[in-house]
């Protein structure tokens, strides 16, 4: 359940992240509640996570799917290049997060 609830506050750390930069400092207040909500979620799951995963595996997890992900959604509406280099990095980053979970003895 833990591992559960820490890949979706990395899922949500990639919509805060989104939102973010969507909130044009914060004066657009779709993005800007968007974002309030989603950071909320995103460190109370990390926080519930903690718990019962390691610190360290638990924050490298979740900022890796959050990051991942922020760039993966970037790309894929054309806010950022799209590159062979940049999916593969990618690709390497989503196996090293398998490697820690793999690792964990959890």
């Amino acid at each position: 359940m833990h591992w559960i609830v820490l890949i979706l506050s990395g899922v949500l750390e990639a919509v805060w992240a989104t939102a973010l930069g969507r909130s044009e400092g914060f004066s657009r207040p779709g993005p800007t509640v968007v974002f309030a909500v989603a950071l909320l979620m995103s460190m109370g799951g990390l926080a519930y996570a903690m718990t019962a995963l390691p610190v360290g595996t638990s924050y490298a997890v979740w900022v890796a799917i959050g990051a991942g992900l922020t760039v993966v959604y970037a790309m894929a509406t054309g806010t950022e290049p799209a590159s062979l280099l940049r999916v593969l990095l990618i690709v390497g980053l989503i196996g090293c997060v398998v490697g820690l979970k793999v690792t964990s003895g959890h």
